[in-house]
């Protein structure tokens, strides 16, 4: 037996306020959804530096199994320990990057959203 859909003649008074509060739930969705992207992009950045750092990890084990000589051994310690210290340093300039990016991203966003607002409670407002 088909069913017939119920539809409503009930007319709802134009509220200013619902209009505002979806506009300042929609900016607060735009926050946690950029904040959540910045999360990512955080960690998609760590893990190649991880990845990064684990195959030099990789290459001393088989550097030292292959070196002949105790000095050989030294060498390469020296050299991992240095390159080591050089790809910490520049991670955290591109974290630091990386943080200015956002943050710049952020503030922008945000004061886009509040102008939004404003508008549209200037616009309620008025009519």
């Amino acid at each position: 037996m088909p069913t017939k859909k119920a539809t409503s003649t009930v007319e709802v008074p134009a509220m200013p306020l619902f209009a505002e509060g979806r506009n300042a739930f929609n900016a607060g969705m735009q926050v946690q959804a950029q904040a959540f992207g910045a999360l990512l992009r955080y960690q998609i950045e760590g893990l190649a530096f991880l990845k990064r750092r684990y195959e030099q990890d990789a290459k001393l084990v088989e550097d030292l199994a292959t070196s002949e000589e105790g000095k050989d051994a030294l060498d390469i310690l020296s050299a991992f320990a240095q390159n080591a210290a050089s790809d910490y340093t520049a991670e955290a300039g591109r974290l630091a990057s990386l943080s200015s990016r956002l943050a710049s991203e952020a503030a922008k966003q945000a004061r886009k959203e509040a102008e939004t607002i404003v508008e549209d409670m200037a616009a309620q407002t008025v009519a």
